[in-house]
């Protein structure tokens, strides 16, 4: 079950996937896709399961149906690197490709992926501009301006409860501008109280829309706790 956000006074609603649908405009937006992730790492020995990449658009394809959109706007970082277009299946490739059939595609550009090969189709921009709202991969500034809407954080928070901590995806924002969380399987995240993410708030209080399996669950950010990070291992 999907949230209602509003952002600068723009009705928006965040999907538990951690998709975004802003229905004026009949839009969704997803942030970070990191396709081939999986394949990026097994080329340096890190072995993962090679699926990530059809898990993410198998994922993508359930809300395009759901929410039947005009538009796709891929918010920056949707492949890990500038040869993962190459590199991806050519049975994840015509999945792609059948997403995209009928479907205003927008590719907005990232630190991982500056260009976008011309092939896949689509067509790529360095932000959105429209209405009250912006979408660019990462803030112009140090501060979020309002109505401006990023990727590129990986926001996740933790909040501790009866059965224990409880660590998720999440959307960060405070009515004015928002973070969203990382769409893909290998994406990972980042602390949302980190100064990174909370920082781009300025002194205003943000709260966090924290993702589940079928509906989000809301958050102020003195509310939630630390993420422990793991130990560095002991030098040699």
């Amino acid at each position: 079950m999907h949230a209602r956000i509003t952002i600068e006074d723009t009705a928006l609603f965040a999907d538990p996937s951690g998709a975004l649908y802003w229905p004026a405009v009949k839009t969704l937006v997803v942030a970070d896709l990191h396709l081939e992730k999986g394949s990026a790492y097994a080329a340096k020995g890190v072995m993962l399961p090679p699926y990530d990449t059809r898990a993410t658009l198998g994922e993508l394809q359930r809300l395009i149906r759901r929410y039947t959109p005009a538009r796709v706007v891929c918010l920056g970082d949707s492949f890990h690197d500038t040869g993962a277009a190459d590199r991806i299946a050519p049975a994840d490739r015509e999945m792609l490709v059948r997403l995209m059939d009928g479907v205003d595609w927008v590719w907005v550009l990232g630190n991982h992926d500056p260009a976008i090969p011309s092939v896949l189709g689509g067509r790529a921009v360095t932000e959105v501009a429209e209405g009250r709202l912006v979408l660019r991969h990462a803030p112009a500034g140090a501060v979020l301006s309002p109505g401006e809407i990023v990727g590129h954080f990986h926001p996740k928070a933790c909040v501790t409860t009866s059965a224990g901590r409880v660590v998720a995806p999440c959307f960060a924002h405070d009515g004015r501008r928002m973070v969203m969380p990382a769409f893909g399987a290998y994406a990972g995240g980042l602390d949302a109280l980190d100064r990174a993410i909370a920082g781009l708030f300025g002194r205003t209080r943000f709260r966090v829309l924290m993702t589940g399996r079928d509906r989000l669950h809301l958050f102020p950010a003195d509310r939630l706790a630390p993420i422990a990070r793991l130990p560095k291992p002991p030098r040699e």
